[in-house]
């Protein structure tokens, strides 16, 4: 099996090199690059070409800018997790797109293991961190406006992968036409202003597990 590639988005140029001297020795890994957060990473993606982007969002509470950016890059459809220093922010980043959200002080072990389930279109959260962005058991659930359809229903739980409209439409054989309005029809009915907030909620529904 080819080594997963990984590209490191830090800040902190110290925190990039930690990484990557955590991750190089993790048998498995490989990182093709390391870049700043101000960087163009659009770049660096087509540069670098990696599986999974982890993204160390430091000590400090991150500004709206620095989310702002973790949400374009998500958006190019590469997997990422974002590493945090607590709770305040896990909703925030996980919003942005991060397919994993794990605690800054996570073993190089448990990194590993997160940034290939996440490149495998896994969702992965520390279990400190899942409390605010799934809610607790007792948290009101909005009642659904309408219920879903089967279709719905597969292109919900593919959303839940992290698929693009495009990956989405080659899986169940339907245009990225159909997909389109089957993501609107979805977040419509959930109340949802984004696919993630679309994913989250329908987690607290049980229509779907992460």
């Amino acid at each position: 099996m080819n080594d997963l590639r990984v590209l490191i988005v830090a800040d902190d140029p110290l925190a990039r090199a930690g990484l990557a001297a955590l991750l190089s020795a993790q048998p498995g890994c490989v990182v093709v690059g390391q870049a700043a957060e101000d960087g163009d990473l659009s770049s660096a993606l087509d540069v670098y070409r990696p599986q999974v982007v982890v993204w160390d969002l430091g000590w400090e509470r991150a500004p709206a800018a620095r989310v702002e950016r973790l949400a374009a890059l998500a958006e190019a459809g590469v997997p990422l997790v974002a590493l945090l220093p607590d709770e305040s922010q896990a909703v925030e980043a996980y919003m942005a797109g991060a397919r994993g959200l794990l605690r800054r002080d996570t073993g190089s072990e448990r990194l590993a293991a997160a940034l290939l389930a996440a490149a495998q279109g896994l969702a992965v959260l520390d279990p400190a961190l899942a409390v605010p962005v799934l809610g607790g058991r007792d948290q009101a659930v909005p009642a659904l406006v309408e219920a879903l359809t089967p279709r719905e229903l597969e292109v919900l739980q593919l959303l839940a992968e992290g698929l693009p409209n495009k990956a989405i439409a080659h899986r169940l054989d339907i245009s990225e036409h159909t997909v389109k309005f089957h993501v609107n029809a979805v977040m419509g009915k959930l109340g949802a202003q984004s696919r993630t907030e679309a994913v989250v909620r329908a987690t607290r529904q049980g229509l779907i597990l992460l």
